[in-house]
């Protein structure tokens, strides 16, 4: 499938958020996920979003957030539009998000999955991740909505 990929800022927040929602990614709107919070993510310069459009058209069908903290890249909420599915636009924003984190010398591209999630887990595999058996993620939230 051919598609423009190319990094995108805040004023597509709308577009983004209502992939994920379509994509049934979940969304935390007044809490990480909200419109200051997106801008103050993207404006820290530690996230980047890339979005994949069709030729001659603006609307976003896929989107990676890339992240970094210096050591490693984090490719974290991959959403393609259901419509666009299994045609290898998943693939093709792993591939950039990777592109991008080596042009800023990352080495190691990682991403969280959870494990009742077996189509991200087969499409990172396909895509030459490990998956780790022994790694247990942890989190602490200030508030649930964060």
């Amino acid at each position: 499938m051919e598609v423009e990929i190319r990094e995108v800022g805040i004023e597509a927040y709308d577009q983004i958020i209502a992939l994920w929602q379509e994509a049934g990614l979940s969304y935390r709107p007044r809490g990480r996920d909200s419109h200051t919070a997106f801008a103050r993510q993207l404006d820290s310069g530690c996230e980047h979003l890339l979005a994949a459009f069709l030729p001659g058209n603006q609307e976003i069908v896929g989107v990676v957030v890339v992240t970094d903290d210096s050591r490693k890249g984090w490719l974290n909420r991959l959403a393609v539009a259901p419509a666009y599915r299994q045609r290898g636009l998943a693939k093709q924003l792993i591939a950039a998000a990777e592109a991008f984190l080596q042009a800023k010398g990352l080495r190691i591209w990682t991403a969280l999955i959870e494990t009742w999630n077996a189509p991200s887990l087969a499409l990172f595999r396909s895509a030459g991740y490990h998956i780790h058996d022994d790694i247990v993620y942890a989190s602490k939230r200030e508030s649930p909505e964060v």
